[in-house]
């Protein structure tokens, strides 16, 4: 059973903890987009383990974990990374691999990032200024290092060197300070250093693991509507957040992806700038006050809001989701009457799809329906059952509306706890 887990809304749903979970019954996780823009914050037992580009399947003993081509990998933050989880008894050697055709994040890809961010004043992104973008810019263009060249020292330097003076020249008429290919060279050498052990082919891999039946666990980061195509462009990511970035970014072929699990929380989040069409600021202040809704990579506060079904309606059928996972829903005990956004109202005209300009979408005045909270404690409840009728009846209309089976819900910042709403 390959299954591949995606976010329904704008990332932050919280994958990690889904991850886990559903290691118990997978082989193997393989990471196909994205860099370490991203962050997974799973708990196990007392301790707290922030992941950015490792998959947090490492955290099950005997489990393997593989950073696929489609990423977009800076190695001095891997690095960190692995040493962070070894010298906490992790061990990564031998289950951790890397492939050898993602591209490689250098230092002038965090300082054009930031400089462009810094330079767009008014009309940022809000990018985390990690060179996500600039990398994923320099695949496209077909001058980017992937991570075999940090195995040829000899042509690392040349590329280095000749792609240092191209960056440089743009730095110049930007009036921006230049970067140094000696010091980048000589901390990229470091680092291969490091590397070397965990590079190699994780196609071959893949298809290795699907010859003996084993059962792989795709993930990616962030989530549907920061898809470079079907996200509210151009506030987006670099990369297609979508369940088909699993296939191109992993080697998986299409015909062996046997289920789409949907994340999504019992609200709406998203960091950085561009529409949001239920954002409300009384609920970002309770969820903050809550001490909740933080970024695990950037620490910047997310911008909070009621539920979507219109997002998430459109991420079930361009996804093809087959079940979906729901996180947080404790982060609305209290509420005393909860919102769901069912359409859109634009020029006098009821729209159910999102529409692909953000102009269009920030004058989208949400048509709500709403339901009744239930005021108390939800974060110990271990079953459908345990959950209040209104809790209870709250997750079924979010399963109606969102178009596809809620087979996992998750409360607490702990593992989530499966349920079915036949229960």
């Amino acid at each position: 059973m390959n299954t591949v887990l995606v976010g329904s809304q704008w990332g932050d749903e919280g994958k990690g903890k889904i991850i886990d979970f559903l290691m118990e019954t997978h082989d193997a996780v393989v990471r196909s987009q994205g860099g370490n823009n991203a962050g997974h914050t799973v708990e196990v037992g007392s301790e707290k383990f922030v992941l950015h580009l490792v998959p947090s399947g490492i955290l099950r003993k005997g489990k393997l974990c593989l950073i696929g081509h489609g990423t977009v990998i800076d190695p001095g933050s891997l690095v960190k990374e692995i040493q962070g989880l070894e010298s906490r008894g992790v061990k990564t050697l031998g289950r951790l691999f890397v492939s050898d055709r993602a591209h490689v994040v250098m230092p002038y890809h965090r300082h054009l990032d930031a400089g462009r961010e810094t330079a767009a004043k008014g009309k940022m992104i809000g990018t985390t200024k990690r060179g996500i973008g600039p990398t994923y810019g320099d695949k496209i263009a077909r001058t980017g290092l992937r991570m075999h060249d940090l195995l040829d020292e000899a042509a690392l330097a040349e590329k280095i060197k000749e792609r240092v003076k191209e960056v440089n020249q743009f730095c110049r008429l930007k009036g921006w300070e230049t970067v140094s290919a000696t010091r980048i060279l000589k901390e990229y050498r470091a680092a291969a250093q490091i590397l070397k052990p965990y590079i190699t082919d994780t196609i071959a891999k893949v298809h290795e693991l699907l010859e003996k039946k084993k059962s792989m666990l795709f993930e990616g980061a962030q989530g549907t509507f920061l898809d470079i195509d079907c996200g509210t462009y151009p506030y987006v990511t670099s990369s297609n957040t979508t369940s088909g970035g699993a296939c191109t970014g992993s080697g998986l072929p299409p015909n062996q992806v046997h289920e789409v699990i949907g994340t999504l929380k019992a609200y709406t989040t998203r960091v950085g700038e561009g529409p949001f069409a239920t954002e409300s600021p009384e609920l970002s202040d309770r969820l903050h006050e809550m001490g909740r809704e933080f970024g695990a990579t950037t620490g910047r506060a997310r911008r909070c809001g009621w539920f979507d079904a219109v997002l998430v309606r459109f991420a079930t059928r361009i996804n093809g989701v087959t079940q979906l996972a729901l996180t947080n829903l404790d982060g609305l005990d209290g509420v005393k009457e909860i919102r769901v956004c069912v359409a859109y109202k634009l020029a006098g005209k009821t729209l159910h799809y999102p529409p692909a300009s953000i102009e269009a979408l920030a004058r989208c005045q949400p048509v709500y329906k709403k339901f009744p909270g239930w005021l108390s404690d939800t974060s110990g409840c271990q079953s459908f059952s345990d959950l209040p009728a209104q809790a209870r009846e709250y997750l079924k209309a979010l399963e109606k509306l969102s178009g596809a089976k809620l087979s996992i819900v998750s409360v607490g910042p702990r593992l989530p706890r499966p349920f079915s709403h036949e229960n």
